[in-house]
């Protein structure tokens, strides 16, 4: 599997502190691989319009998956749909001394290209278990998986990562030197992801154990 870094394109250039961006593809990886919900953009009727949703990597690619009446998962038909994929991790909270130079710590990565749906059953079955796994690893072995009428009704889309670029920030405060004896506290607040103590279903027998995946979180 090659290792180069992804091609910058206009798009992928940030016009504001370029210095932050990666086209590392390590780098693009981990970012993507550490979290599991992203915001998908695209146009319809002449209107930009984002939402929320699910995916998984595999290699090269991005998976989505939603209901086969959903808008933009229809539009994705041949030829595609034009899309751009975000997925940021907010990591700390910058406070300075100035509110301008207020600021936050995270990683993010985008994604321009054309989704489009996968049709293949053999592709789509891994999409769907990579998916599920990626939210909490080794859960697709432990679940049903879906059935004829539930697949009719669940689209897959793919988005291969060729446009992509990754833009990470760290570190403290940017005060300016005039302001460093101002008396207000200037660092950082971090902020990291937790779970909670699994809920069981008000329904699960009671005998049914925790599986060790959950203790695992």
């Amino acid at each position: 599997m090659t290792t180069a870094p992804y091609r910058a394109t206009e798009r992928t250039v940030p016009t504001r502190s370029a210095e932050r961006a990666s086209y590392n593809r390590e780098l693009v990886h981990a970012i993507l691989d550490d979290a599991y919900l992203c915001h998908l953009g695209f146009i319809r009727d002449g209107a930009p319009v984002v939402l929320p949703t699910l995916y998984a990597r595999v290699g090269t690619r991005l998976y989505v998956h939603g209901s086969t009446g959903s808008r933009p998962l229809r539009g994705a038909k041949d030829p595609g749909l034009a899309v751009c994929l975000t997925v940021t991790h907010l990591d700390g909270i910058v406070l300075a001394r100035s509110a301008f130079h207020h600021s936050i710590n995270y990683r993010s990565v985008v994604v321009h290209g054309t989704a489009r749906e996968v049709t293949d059953p053999a592709e789509r079955a891994e999409a769907l278990d990579t998916i599920v796994d990626h939210i909490v690893p080794g859960r697709a072995d432990d679940s049903r998986r879906a059935n004829a009428k539930e697949l009719a009704a669940t689209a897959v889309v793919r988005l291969d990562l060729d446009e992509v670029s990754a833009k990470v920030r760290t570190g403290g405060p940017n005060d300016d030197p005039e302001d460093l004896a101002l008396p207000y506290w200037s660092g950082v607040l971090p902020v990291t992801r937790s779970y909670g103590t699994p809920i069981p279903a008000d329904d699960l027998t009671p005998s049914t154990p925790l599986p060790g995946y959950l203790s695992a979180h």
